[in-house]
């Protein structure tokens, strides 16, 4: 199939955004062209305008298709130093400060992170005390996230992961609930977690929090794109919170870095320090 051209990118985000109200186009170029890529092998489409078409007239569809283009893989305590961090210094200190936390986990796919922090604040006497909003665009991933469910095979990773994270001592299994083909989370776990539908791009700040994940997303948003998405978390910290970012992103360029400092460069951790 031949190269997918601007043109035909630009075509398809004004007919989402037109139709469903979804706004595609200031999403790093590279990244969404090799999603409509898999998109238009996976679905079979002879071409963009046969995807356009589907994805116009199909809403049906077209829910398929924001789970294809939104939806990053995930895992549970993936990046362990990051959790160490979190379980040694960040919740602790923020619950000296604030004895009942307010978390949000923006772009949260379908839940692992959120499972993981909620792991994490049990082992740490603070799950009762702390709530958890999470978020993301996609309604069918956060009904997925909802059901609490992981497969075998990605069980696997997840306890190696919780294991590096726990210093080599293993455990993940007693959140757990033995399922055919998988395992389902204790629900206790999630009873002060609150799922919602939230678009980074077009929607504002819902809350105020003490603590901002969104690992891995501002990597397939462009500067632009970066820029609304870094004036909505910083309305929506308390001063002196902190905002998580993925180890390979990076909010140098933006417009509002001047309100933020670093507060650890290595797991990627910043402290909002001006409105």
């Amino acid at each position: 199939m031949k190269e997918i051209e601007i043109t035909e990118v630009r075509q398809l985000t004004e007919v989402v955004k037109k139709t469903y109200n979804y706004d595609f186009s200031e999403y790093a170029l590279s990244s969404f062209k090799r999603r409509l890529s898999r998109v238009l092998e996976v679905d079979e489409h002879d071409s963009m305008a046969a995807l356009i078409a589907k994805v116009q007239s199909d809403p049906k569809y077209f829910r398929d298709f924001l789970s294809e283009i939104t939806v990053n893989v995930t895992e549970m305590f993936r990046d362990p130093s990051f959790w160490r961090l979190l379980r040694d210094q960040i919740i602790p200190e923020l619950s000296k400060v604030t004895p009942n936390l307010k978390i949000w986990h923006a772009g949260c796919s379908s839940g692992e992170e959120v499972y993981s922090m909620t792991i994490l604040l049990s082992e740490l006497g603070l799950l009762e005390s702390t709530k958890i909003f999470a978020s993301d665009i996609d309604h069918e991933i956060l009904a997925r996230a909802q059901k609490r469910f992981c497969k075998s095979k990605s069980q696997e990773l997840n306890r190696k992961n919780y294991e590096s994270y726990n210093g080599g001592e293993a455990g993940l299994d007693k959140y757990f609930v033995p399922k055919e083909d998988g395992f389902e989370l204790n629900p206790e776990l999630l009873k002060n977690v609150s799922f919602r539908e939230h678009n980074l791009v077009s929607d504002p700040a819902f809350s105020k929090f003490d603590l901002i994940l969104c690992r891995n997303v501002l990597i397939y948003f462009n500067q632009t794109l970066q820029n609304k998405v870094l004036k909505t978390f910083n309305s929506s910290l308390f001063k002196n919170s902190l905002l998580a970012i993925g180890s390979k992103e990076s909010l140098i360029w933006c417009e509002d870095i001047n309100k933020f400092s670093v507060y650890n460069n290595e797991e990627k951790v910043y402290k909002k320090i001006a409105e």
